[in-house]
């Protein structure tokens, strides 16, 4: 992946040749974030093109993977975030959410103002937490952890 970094589409060749590796070494996402010593949340998005990974566990990732200097490089890279294309996703599971902000978003905001007032949420000073737990009128369920730090809107 020679001069990987200037090319804009790099960080999703990576991500599909990083998937790739994952599923040839038959690995979880939780091994590849245990070399890193971050959570399986933050590995997962940077692998995936999302985040930026700090040097070492960028290396690690790479050498787990079988990939080259290069790909460690670029996972240090500071991405072009969003990675899902405009318009409503097809993706049965990202459509879902989707599906799910539209029904709850406005209940979101409407409890985080008046708990918080105007504000946001960050996504940035942001942790995600994906447990699976058992449902007790049988099956599974998936609870999902959004922690973000509230930023109040400052009037200037």
């Amino acid at each position: 992946m020679a001069h990987a970094q200037f090319d804009p589409t790099a960080r999703q060749t990576l991500a599909a040749l990083a998937v790739e590796a994952k599923t040839r070494k038959d690995l979880s996402w939780q091994q590849i974030a245990d070399v890193t010593g971050l959570s399986v949340a933050f590995v997962t998005a940077a692998v995936l093109g999302q985040h930026a990974l700090p040097e070492a566990a960028a290396k690690a990732v790479a050498e787990l993977l079988g990939l080259d200097d290069d790909a460690a490089m670029l996972l240090g890279t500071i991405p072009t975030r969003g990675s899902i294309p405009r318009g409503i996703p097809t993706d049965p599971t990202i459509y879902r959410f989707h599906e799910m902000l539209q029904v709850y978003g406005t209940t979101l905001k409407a409890l985080v103002h008046e708990q918080f007032g105007d504000g946001i949420i960050s996504a940035i000073n942001f942790k995600l937490d994906v447990k699976k737990v058992a449902d007790p009128e049988g099956g599974e369920r998936a609870v999902i952890t959004l922690d973000g730090k509230y930023l109040p809107t400052k009037p200037f």
